[in-house]
């Protein structure tokens, strides 16, 4: 590595761990339910608690959320930045509690899994079990254990893998019904996803199963591993472009995407479904898979997917990638052509890991200033120093759209998440 590059990722790496020591104490501080247990996550601008939402209200607690938080203070811990930035003991604090909160309030006693949503002192609102969530709740519990040695991690964590593998898989086509009544029948069709398969969910699964193998190492969480990398590569990829599709029918026929009520783009209009539904592609969740790809292999025991790695990188670069302002697009069609010009903060955190990611595997130095570009448009854009974290949507030209600091579906997961893999992705290359 060049001398200069080495020292514009130095240069990177202390600006995000600036990011860090502004974003984690502002979720330590403001995030923690000190009343009731869980964790608040709806935030505006100023870094106030919201008075009002679209669907839910601030005080509502969403399972993707606290999961979240749960997941950001255990890695926290796990990777040891908590120590060395001297958050140790407040992450403890703070992952405990979510853990009591979550396990007494949300775990269904009587037909297993997670609820959806409570109130904030914990009474369901909404029972739904949703794949989405209960992965979530999987990643989570797997790492708050390893980080922590609290046995109820794993216990819970296990629990629901068995749930999913008892009533979510599909043991006809493969891969996992997503969306299901609180007694685990299927939901309606159209807009209630009853009769929908998507990547965005199988690959949150694989996310999920990496991390519990990795707590495990049980030959059965291995094979769930295998068999939802399997079923994401074979069934979920356009190998034409070299990009993700979104959604499918339940024998993975590509569909055109429609809003889902509670999960796909329904927190943001609540009437959008089924309009114009159209066959896209998400410039997010193609740079994701990358690394979460790259990570479910290191877990295994693989190389890098390196052939994978360089042709979904390219497809983002070329399509996803504004060449104008910088930043990544939300989503287009799968020959190029841009459909969502807007550019929201998730894409545009995950895919610095994933560009990062993208490096490490081929050596490419394109993914590298691509990754440095990127930071800077994140940096000048995204960031609100009034608060210390990312605003949450923007026109292409960087212009605020939704400047919300939390919300029932933004918290410590994504930026933070974003920067601590980049600070120890680069810590051992320029080492």
């Amino acid at each position: 590595m060049e001398q200069l590059t080495r020292e514009k990722l130095l240069t990177v790496k202390r600006e995000m761990e600036g990011f860090m020591k502004e974003s984690v104490p502002f979720w330590l501080e403001n995030g923690i339910d000190k009343e009731y247990g869980g964790y608040l996550v709806c935030f505006d601008s100023k870094g106030k608690l919201m008075k009002e939402l679209a669907v839910l209200t601030p005080e509502d607690k969403m399972i993707v959320t606290q999961t979240r938080m749960i997941w950001g203070f255990s890695a926290l811990l796990r990777n040891g930045l908590a120590k060395r930035y001297g958050w140790e003991e407040k992450c403890k604090e703070a992952a405990k509690q979510g853990v009591d909160f979550f396990i007494d309030k949300f775990w269904d006693k009587k037909n297993t899994g997670w609820a959806w949503v409570t109130d904030r002192k914990g009474n369901v609102l909404d029972n739904g079990k949703l794949v989405y969530g209960q992965t979530f709740a999987i990643y989570a519990l797997a790492e708050y254990y390893m980080a922590t040695g609290d046995e109820r991690g794993i216990e819970y964590a296990e629990k629901t893998f068995d749930a999913l593998k008892k009533y979510a898989a599909d043991t006809f086509y493969g891969g996992y019904f997503e969306n299901f009544k609180e007694d685990w029948t299927l939901e309606s069709a159209g807009v209630y996803g009853g009769d929908l398969k998507s990547l965005d969910i199988h690959m949150h699964t694989m996310e999920a199963y990496t991390t519990l193998y990795e707590a495990t190492h049980k030959e059965v969480h291995k094979r769930a591993l295998q068999e939802i990398i399997d079923i994401v590569l074979k069934h979920m990829v356009d190998y034409d472009f070299w990009c993700g599709r979104n959604q499918f029918s339940i024998d993975f026929t590509p569909k055109p995407a429609i809003s889902i009520r509670r999960t796909w783009n329904y927190d943001r209009d609540p009437e959008s479904a089924n309009k114009n539904p159209l066959d896209t592609t998400s410039y997010g969740h193609n740079i994701e898979l990358i690394w979460l790809l790259n990570r479910a292999y290191e877990v295994l025991g693989l190389p890098p997917a390196r052939e994978f790695t360089r042709k979904f990188a390219d497809y983002t670069l070329a399509n996803g990638w504004d060449n104008i302002h910088g930043g990544i697009y939300r989503d287009g069609m799968h020959d190029g052509r841009i459909v969502v010009t807007d550019k929201e903060w998730w894409q545009n955190f995950e895919s610095l890991t994933g560009f990062l990611d993208s490096y490490q595997a081929t050596e490419d130095e394109r993914y590298l200033d691509t990754f440095i570009k990127l930071w800077e448009f994140d940096k000048k854009y995204f960031y609100n120093p009034e608060v210390g974290e990312s605003r949450q949507l923007l026109l292409a030209d960087g212009t605020p759209v939704i400047d919300d600091t939390g919300n029932q579906w933004k918290c410590i997961y994504h930026t933070d998440r974003a920067m601590m893999e980049c600070c120890l992705r680069i810590e051992s290359l320029t080492e």
